[in-house]
């Protein structure tokens, strides 16, 4: 089974020990985006994976790709000269002050993607499944258009499409995300989203939103069938993250498929870093769906991958499936000797 991902990886750098990056004199780097995120935690749960972006033919670009390459995924990479490759700050937080993103990605070589650059009938030969985010509509107008032109695709190639909300505040307007996704959801299987980028983008939202220091499951069950109704979806999962701390938060899920509800265990994570783990629910939800598990057993997988995956520095899920499985039997957190 084949999973095909298409959008941006940056070069992330992060300053050490829960430093601002105005005080730092080193910073520790890493590879990471949505989609790659994704096609990096399906390869790691056994799926094959292919990821489809356009970089830069630096030193940058290459470093990006080669990452994914380590990790198992499968690259299709559009090479350009004279862009550059996006870089991202990641201050990670420590309450009562939160972590913060600083993009530094205005003009990265996917932003000036076209459409028909991609031969979507050859990237699609042999795939089961297309996964993409709202971050790769958001990057530019054209590279909104090459969104569509690989959904319409992909559906019409047959596969399973799955799309993950994921609202950037810095990189668009609520308004201008809802008319550009809107229309996109025509092609959609499965939407995955968070409590909050739901209520900002498509105005649908549960109880006690203003602090998040509470997520009513229930409420957003309730989500989750709206949001099938709205855009005639075969599923929709909603990960749900109470965060009364920095670094001490709960992690579930819920997910609606075929008019039922199912929800996840609720996991106590201690936040080494969060960024990432929304991409390790849709590569875990992904992989267990290729790998013919049932929906209840594919979102409590999701949910334990991503879970584990708030342990891990970096943007990517390294944790095995065998550590996913543990978990869901009720892993002990004594040394593993």
């Amino acid at each position: 089974m084949l999973l095909v991902t298409l959008g941006e990886a940056m070069i992330r750098l992060t300053p050490p020990n829960f430093q601002r990056l105005e005080q730092a004199h080193s910073l520790d780097l890493y590879v990471g985006g949505g989609e790659l995120n994704v096609a990096v935690a399906a390869a790691r749960f056994g799926t094959s994976s292919l990821w489809i972006s356009r970089l830069p033919d630096n030193p940058l670009g290459h470093l990006i790709a080669n990452r994914a390459r380590e990790l198992g995924v499968e690259t299709r990479i559009e090479w350009s000269k004279g862009d550059r490759a996006g870089l991202y700050f990641a201050e990670l937080g420590a309450a009562p002050r939160p972590s913060s993103v600083l993009y530094d990605r205005a003009g990265s070589a996917i932003s000036s993607i076209e459409p028909g650059s991609v031969d979507w009938k050859s990237a699609f030969a042999g795939a089961h499944w297309f996964h993409v985010s709202g971050i790769t509509p958001a990057l530019s107008k054209s590279a909104a258009k090459v969104t569509s032109e690989a959904l319409e695709a992909a559906k019409k190639a047959g596969l399973t499409v799955s799309y993950d909300l994921n609202f950037r505040r810095k990189l668009w307007k609520p308004d201008v995300a809802r008319n550009v996704q809107e229309p996109l959801m025509r092609y959609v299987d499965v939407l995955i989203t968070t409590e909050e980028d739901t209520r900002v983008v498509f105005g649908i939202g549960g109880r006690n939103h203003e602090t998040y220091d509470h997520v009513d499951a229930d409420a957003y069950a309730s989500v989750a069938k709206e949001l099938i109704d709205r855009f005639n979806l075969s599923a929709a999962a909603i990960t749900l993250r109470e965060n009364p701390r920095v670094l001490l938060n709960t992690w579930s899920a819920v997910l609606v498929a075929e008019r039922k509800v199912y929800r996840a265990p609720k996991y106590e994570v201690e936040v080494v870093d969060r960024i990432g783990a929304g991409d390790a629910f849709s590569g875990g939800l992904i992989a267990a769906r290729l790998q013919d598990r049932n929906w209840e057993d594919s979102l409590r997988f999701a949910t334990a991958a991503s879970a584990l995956k708030h342990s891990v520095p970096g943007d990517f899920c390294l944790v095995t499936r065998d550590e996913v499985e543990q978990l869901l039997k009720g892993g002990s957190l004594r040394v593993a000797r």
